[in-house]
């Protein structure tokens, strides 16, 4: 099966200038998707996706493949991660590469592994999947989440099925943004990462980081330094 890592890094990132290429423990964000996704074997091709030569210009630095920039209309702010996908599929089809399957794989994830691409890529063999979408374990039950009222109440916070024991609780989910494994054919029928055979893989919420402000990077740094550790 042929396989394309897709890494969307767009320069105009407004929470956060240029977030995608911030240093994180002395190398750049994106690079730590690349190097896992070079390191797993799966790929036939790592391609980030940025409307910026500066960041294709550090992405091949780190060994991805850069034939073209990300259109101005798949950089806006309006534009979806599904444009992106299908623009970068139709630009390497037209270079003549077709692929089977791709994983979109958002850099703003660094601590998801080779060992986690490889084995999302076991999920999708084992179930015969459509797709395979990472989820970690949710750190709190939504049973103990509500909204409040505009007086702060919590009279009906707490819900009937919410009253027990976190031990007696469920399990629940919540996707973690680091995986997003699709067969092409499925994706450009529906036009959607999900839906029927959609399959879950579930990573550790150690390695589930999702980069979005200053302090998620120093969580970061320190959970990548105390792996360094404990090796």
């Amino acid at each position: 099966m042929r396989s394309i890592a897709i890494i969307p890094a767009r320069s105009g990132s407004k929470g956060l200038p240029d977030k995608n290429i911030k240093p994180l423990n002395g190398k750049p964000l994106l690079a730590y998707s690349i190097e896992a996704a070079l390191a797993s074997g799966m790929f036939d091709t790592v391609h980030v996706s940025t409307d910026s030569e500066r960041y294709a210009g550090i992405a091949r630095q780190y060994g991805a493949d850069e034939p073209f920039l990300r259109s101005a209309e798949t950089s806006s702010d309006t534009a979806s991660s599904e444009d992106a996908i299908r623009e970068v599929l139709r630009r390497y089809e037209e270079m003549g590469q077709l692929f089977d399957a791709f994983m979109l794989l958002q850099p703003t994830s660094p601590l998801r592994t080779a060992d986690d691409i490889r084995a999302a890529f076991g999920v999708m063999e084992e179930k015969q999947a459509e797709s395979v979408i990472s989820v970690c374990e949710m750190e709190h039950s939504p049973l103990w989440c509500n909204t409040l009222p505009p007086d702060g109440s919590m009279r009906a916070f707490i819900r009937a099925d919410g009253n027990k024991r976190r031990q007696e609780l469920e399990t629940y989910y919540r996707m973690n943004g680091a995986i997003y494994l699709v067969k092409t054919e499925h994706f450009l029928r529906t036009g959607s990462l999900y839906g029927d055979g959609c399959y879950a893989y579930i990573m550790s919420t150690e390695r589930s980081v999702d980069i979005d402000s200053p302090t998620d990077f120093l969580f970061a740094e320190c959970l990548l330094n105390a792996q360094r550790g404990c090796r």
